[in-house]
């Protein structure tokens, strides 16, 4: 005690356990953080071998390349986008312009064939449905045929005769022949004069000989008309283009036959 002197025992006692067990607690913290040592580093070699399996080899590699086809294929898009909206606004304006024409050759065929006061002229026109799913990229038209008189235009259907409707489904066909099938010259009309009066044959005869003045100098054009009103091949052969046509007539075992004939006899037979 008195080589201890004035050193307070107790208290160095008690810091000696607090001490102590302040080491345990460290001992205790750190066998702790070397088991969750343990737990990392083997989940670090399990990723390690994870890592070299075929899904995740070379993943730069792969990402790279996925990079490059995505950014690709947006530029690929914006080009089609481009693209496509040039080509759209091209059809547009082709469209108009064939529009245009098959009219103008229409409304020029109804004033040389209709003999009418009524109607002045037909047209098709074409509106563009509103109506349609709009994640539908073409547009859908909608075509109608209307009669025009002064400025007043109505629509064909259900307002006029058979024989107007028959005049204007053929000089419509004529017009669209004369726009779309320079490259394809054969033109057929099977008994273009149903319902039409006389005066009418005679304008509609008129007209498609102009037609095939016109096609004089196409080497591939041919106009094909099946028929029975011989008064109408008769208007035709009037013409200096018309020398010959082609009658078929049952024989007497029934048996259709095809013969040649000048248009001349024709003519004759008729008188």
């Amino acid at each position: 005690m008195k080589d201890m002197g004035s050193m307070q025992v107790q208290q160095l006692r008690q810091e000696r356990r607090d001490a102590e067990r302040k080491l345990e607690d460290l001992k205790k913290t750190r066998s702790i953080a070397l088991g969750r040592q343990k737990g990392f580093e083997e989940e670090i070699l399990h990723y390690k071998k994870e890592l070299r399996e075929d899904q995740y080899d070379k993943a730069d590699e792969r990402y790279k390349i996925k990079m490059i086809i995505m950014r690709t294929t947006e530029l690929v898009i914006k080009d089609l986008d481009i693209y496509y909206k040039a080509l759209d606004q091209t059809i547009m304006k082709f469209h108009s312009m064939k529009m245009d024409e098959i009219n103008k050759i229409i409304r020029d065929l109804w004033r040389s064939t209709y003999r009418g006061q009524d109607i002045e002229y037909v047209e098709i026109r074409s509106d563009v449905d509103e109506h349609s799913s709009a994640s539908a990229k073409r547009r859908v038209y909608n075509y109608r045929v209307v009669m025009v008189k002064g400025d007043t235009a109505l629509d064909m259907r259900g307002r006029c005769s058979a024989g107007q409707k028959v005049l204007a489904s053929l000089i419509i066909r004529l017009a669209l022949a004369e726009t779309f099938c320079l490259n394809c010259g054969i033109l057929a009309l099977d008994e273009p004069t149903t319902n039409l009066d006389r005066e009418n044959i005679e304008s509609l005869a008129h007209a498609l000989v102009e037609i095939i003045k016109s096609r004089s100098r196409q080497r591939n054009f041919q106009l094909l008309i099946i028929t029975h009103d011989e008064d109408f091949v008769e208007l035709l052969g009037r013409s200096s283009y018309i020398e010959h046509f082609y009658r078929i007539r049952k024989n007497q075992d029934q048996n259709s036959e095809i013969t040649k004939c000048s248009i001349t006899s024709l003519s004759t037979y008729l008188n």
